[in-house]
């Protein structure tokens, strides 16, 4: 069993930085073990400077139920402390919180249920937010509950890879749950005033603030960009995996396919008229960001072979991508395969046409430590529910993206599931490619880092251009 003396340098900063600071942000790359870092500080908190009692931990589902119970499990330093796992109905959770623990944990969808069910009685001295990044919009209403309840709370560490996914304005919430808007401004309006410019917008209605450009400083960064770097570097941290790791190199490997010329002819026409149809829905200038992401998603879905209809019917289209992954899977031999899909349909097509290796979907905190024990042959996993936190990399080095998602958090949070610290092979991660489709596009941006909203945006209007020729 490991020990603090086990920690890493990096790690020991991390535990740090939290016990110095009531208000904390750990900014930390995927692999660079904040939960343990997190673990180590809390136990020095409750049992040796005793200032805190009881912690609240709010995670995504599979991370609060799995994650922070297995890492204890892991350390003999931490072993000691006992942990409520706060998920279920109603009836278990509020059982779980009547439990005598030090540490529970709850998942970030039962925020406003929590809060109210106290009722500003708020019981926990100490809150933790693993993935702060998900409370990025200060209209969620996971956001609005919490910030309610803030002044009570007096101590929080803020847990993420990924604090500004879509740009610097995801901070503003993010960091004022940390302090309060003591750094970066009581509202989100005052933020953008100082910060951004208004971008898009129709009337009064603004879609997008982009960051306000100004002179360079001595570092080469732009100015307004330092500022709220400055304003937030006393009580945020951030380390990047390359700059602390040393992991087998990863292999990255573009499977691209090919479509016969019928199949290519039909997906042309399929994209052109989706694209007509938009620009007949919206004016090409005003391209909405919610009907540019809804293109997007059905371009994907036909690239990986089928599609859903107005009344959600599955239409199948080709097996291109399904050929493919045969092939990776004869190829691994034997060796477990972690492959990511985006739509319920990939599932089902996987499922009937790869049953002899056994697919399985991977379900509760079991299925991880069945991975991890090398009992699964393929197992399947949507990004977003496998994304964040979980540690995969003892189950295999193999993984495969049957359609990638247009998301570069979501696909960098993915691969850190086998490419993280403890991984002793090279991952092999192979993205099956559907050429001259819109897979290309997403492949684009993901080498460029580059995926978010301004570049689906920019992606959409150059088939809209095509198409208006």
């Amino acid at each position: 069993m490991l020990n603090r003396s086990h920690l890493h340098n990096y790690q020991e900063l991390a535990v740090q930085h939290a016990l110095e600071n009531k208000q904390s942000g750990l900014f930390l790359d995927l692999g660079l073990g904040k939960t343990i870092s997190t673990l180590t500080a809390i136990n020095e908190l409750i049992y040796e400077r005793f200032e805190v009692e009881k912690v609240l931990i709010i995670a995504p589902k599979r991370v609060a139920e799995h994650v922070w119970i297995n890492e204890i499990s892991n350390w003999s330093h931490v072993k000691h402390l006992s942990i409520s796992i706060c998920i279920g109905t109603e009836k278990q959770r509020k059982a779980a919180l009547r439990a005598k623990a030090d540490i529970y944990c709850i998942n970030r969808e039962n925020v406003p249920w929590l809060i109210a069910h106290f009722r500003g009685e708020w019981p926990f001295d100490m809150l933790v937010i693993d993935e702060l990044s998900s409370f990025k919009s200060p209209q969620s209403a996971r956001f609005k509950a919490l910030k309610t309840i803030r002044p009570q709370i007096k101590r929080i560490i803020g847990l993420t890879a990924t604090p500004s996914p879509n740009g610097l304005l995801d901070l503003w919430s993010q960091l004022y749950l940390l302090d309060q808007g003591e750094r970066l401004g009581k509202t989100i309006t005052s933020y953008r005033q100082r910060y951004f410019n208004e971008g898009k917008k129709n009337g009064h209605i603004v879609y997008e603030y982009n960051l306000r450009k100004g002179e360079d400083d001595l570092l080469g960064k732009d100015i307004y960009q330092a500022e709220i770097y400055d304003k937030i570097s006393d009580i945020c941290i951030s380390m990047k995996a390359e700059d602390w790791l040393e992991l087998p190199e990863r292999v990255d490997v573009d499977m691209k396919i090919n479509l016969t010329a019928e199949q290519q002819q039909k997906y042309d026409e399929f994209e052109k008229e989706a694209v007509l149809a938009l620009i007949s829905e919206d004016e090409e200038s005003q391209i909405s960001a919610v009907n540019a992401a809804a293109l997007t998603g059905k371009l994907l879905q036909y690239s990986n072979g089928a599609i859903y209809d107005a009344n959600r019917e599955v239409h199948e289209i080709h097996d291109a991508k399904l050929e493919a992954l045969e092939e990776v899977m004869e190829a691994a031999n034997g060796n477990p395969v972690l492959c990511f899909y985006n739509f319920k349909h990939d599932v089902t097509r996987i499922m009937k046409r790869l049953k002899a290796y056994k697919p399985h979907l991977l379900g509760g905190p079991s299925d991880i430590d069945k991975w991890n024990a090398g009992e699964f042959q393929l197992l399947l996993a949507h990004p977003a529910s496998a994304g964040h936190g979980l540690n995969m990399q003892r189950g295999g080095n193999r993984l495969v993206w049957f359609g990638l998602p247009w998301s570069l958090e979501l696909y960098q949070q993915a691969v850190a599931r086998l490419d993280r610290q403890g991984q002793t092979q090279s991952v092999i991660n192979t993205r099956i490619i559907c050429a001259k489709t819109m897979d290309e596009d997403v492949l684009k941006g993901l080498d460029r880092k580059a995926l978010g909203q301004e570049e689906l945006m920019q992606a959409i209007k150059a088939k809209i251009k095509k198409y208006s020729l």
